[in-house]
């Protein structure tokens, strides 16, 4: 099984979008809707959600059932990343730069996409960061 970086930023924009209220938390089952939409492998997208909880990204409650995740919501680090690679230019950009370097870590994504905003912030308002 492979890390898929497009599911992985799905998954965090669809988690983000969860409704939950403070104390609460989510049972999400990895068959169906909000995590497996149509013509998506749940195996992957199980990986994959197992790869961003461990990664930090997530904050899960302590009990999980076999094929599912009790999720609270993102975690800070969860967010910064999201909002580094939401907009999708800034993501198709940044996935063209790891490609022509012929490999990425998670964190080299997030910094690449960070230098792309930062240059479009100073680009737009002449502020240079």
């Amino acid at each position: 099984m492979q890390r898929n970086m497009d599911l992985v930023r799905d998954l965090l924009i669809r988690l983000e979008a969860l409704p939950i209220g403070i104390g609460e938390a989510h049972m999400l089952m990895v068959s169906g809707p909000p995590l497996v939409l149509a013509g998506e492998d749940a195996n992957e997208v199980f990986y994959n959600m197992r790869l961003l909880a461990n990664a930090g990204f997530l904050d899960l409650t302590d009990g999980q059932p076999a094929l599912g995740f009790g999720i609270k919501g993102l975690t800070w680090q969860g967010h910064d990343f999201l909002d580094s690679v939401r907009d999708p230019d800034i993501w198709r950009r940044t996935k063209e730069g790891a490609q022509k370097a012929g490999g990425f870590t998670v964190e080299l994504l997030g910094d690449l996409a960070k230098g792309l905003i930062k240059t479009q912030i100073e680009k737009f308002t002449g502020v240079k960061l």
